[in-house]
């Protein structure tokens, strides 16, 4: 219980302040993180959760289940595809050289690595996370088509990377005799089939069924937003029973019952922001304590690195060549480029990595992950608020004609937290 306390009493003093904060470049995440390394160093006698405990397992996925979900719904398919441009660039190219690219610079860095190993921190370090950036999607000075972009790309790309994890982490742990060599192929393929499929059939049955429901007259209040996240749970839940990925399903869930019940999408997202901002404080409170506050102590030159190459060149470079084309200003792809922080997916197959992997190889890994992912909170945290500001300021003079300018379909983002 003293963890709850303690959890309960940094919620509520962050509470305290909150409005002051929301007109500094300090943000939640860097709050919460902050408090945690403190908890992780001075206080851990109070704070005895660990890495294999069950409650931070359980407090990251059910956070990524909501986040994977709501993150699909919130994207309208059908809207997209009029301005599908710029975010296809980003996950179309950027994503898949980001890959390679952090691949080739972890190979480079960590000569004991193979290739899929390599790969497999590429990977985990690929997805991005808006929520860390809000002051950037929710910044109503910046050009609507800017927002969008990086809006949709950290919306999608969390949910494309979990079967790419899951792929490289089977047949690395397969390398490494974690797990048969020739079964890994079989459990990859269950996780991503199963998960398609039930992700697929929950999202759009559930979608059906409450939407004719609530046409009808027979759902009130708050039971259509609880229905929302029980078709969520009940997609991540039924792909486990069968040996599919959860997330995938989650995921997949959440695409199928927007492309289903779009009317029924505003209430998933007024429900769950109270929800999900306080899932996803915790876990960076507990990412804090829990894996980051343990290895500040094992930094080496390679991981430091690394974590600048993956924060900078292996990011921006294929983001510059996605949007080369694209007749954008050169600090605007720079912007974007930047502005791909690490979050809640990556701290979530950090943890797989802990738990599917053993030896120096999953120390490495995890070491890499988790220090990428404690630099980012900070460094694009603290540098959203000024450079909004100042791409806002250059573009308000820019010609009507001006590609950042074109007007798009505005998609709901995360709230600010």
């Amino acid at each position: 219980m003293t963890e709850l306390v303690i959890v309960a009493l940094v919620v509520f003093a962050f509470a305290m302040i909150s409005r002051k904060l929301a007109l500094s470049p300090v943000t939640a995440p860097m709050v919460f993180t902050a408090a945690g390394i403190l908890l992780g160093i001075v206080g851990a006698q109070w704070f005895e959760l660990d890495l294999e405990g069950e409650v931070v397992s359980i407090l990251v996925e059910a956070t990524l289940v909501l986040v994977l979900f709501t993150d699909a719904v919130r994207i309208d398919l059908r809207a997209l595809r009029k301005q599908v441009l710029l975010p296809l660039r980003l996950l179309g190219i950027g994503l898949p050289l980001t890959i390679v690219l952090g691949a080739v610079a972890a190979l480079a860095l960590f000569g004991e690595l193979s290739l899929i190993e390599a790969a497999l921190i590429a990977a985990i370090l690929a997805p991005t996370d808006a929520a860390l950036g809000q002051a950037v999607v929710s910044d109503k000075r910046l050009p609507v088509r800017i927002r969008q972009a990086l809006n949709v790309e950290s919306g999608l790309n969390d949910g494309i990377m979990v079967p790419v994890v899951t792929v490289f982490l089977a047949i690395a742990a397969a390398e490494t005799g974690a797990a048969g060599s020739d079964s890994w192929g079989v459990f990859a393929a269950q996780q991503i089939g199963f998960g398609v499929l039930f992700g697929g059939v929950v999202g759009v049955l559930g979608g059906w069924l409450l939407s004719r429901a609530s046409r009808a007259g027979w759902v009130d209040g708050i039971y259509r937003q609880l229905a929302t996240i029980a078709i969520a749970v009940a997609a991540f839940a039924s792909a486990g029973v069968v040996g599919g990925n959860g997330f995938i399903a989650a995921f997949v869930a959440g695409l199928a019952f927007s492309a289903i019940a779009r009317e029924e999408c505003q209430d998933v997202q007024d429900f769950t922001e109270d929800e999900g901002e306080l899932l996803s404080s915790i876990t960076f409170l507990v990412f804090g304590a829990v894996l980051a506050a343990p290895i500040l102590t094992s930094l080496t030159w390679q991981i430091a690195l690394y974590v600048v190459l993956s924060l900078t060149v292996v990011r921006m470079l294929p983001v510059l060549i996605a949007l080369a084309w694209s007749r954008t200003r050169f600090e605007t792809r720079l912007f974007i480029g930047w502005f791909g922080p690490r979050g809640l997916a990556s701290i979530l197959f950090a943890l797989l990595v802990f738990d599917e992997l053993s030896g120096s190889v999953a120390d490495t890994v995890f070491s890499v992950a988790v220090w990428t992912i404690l630099v980012s909170v900070f460094a694009h945290g603290a540098t959203a608020s000024p450079w909004t500001a100042r791409l806002a300021h250059r573009l308000s003079s820019a010609p009507a004609s001006a590609p950042e300018l074109k007007h798009v379909q505005e998609m709901p983002a995360r709230r600010r937290f």
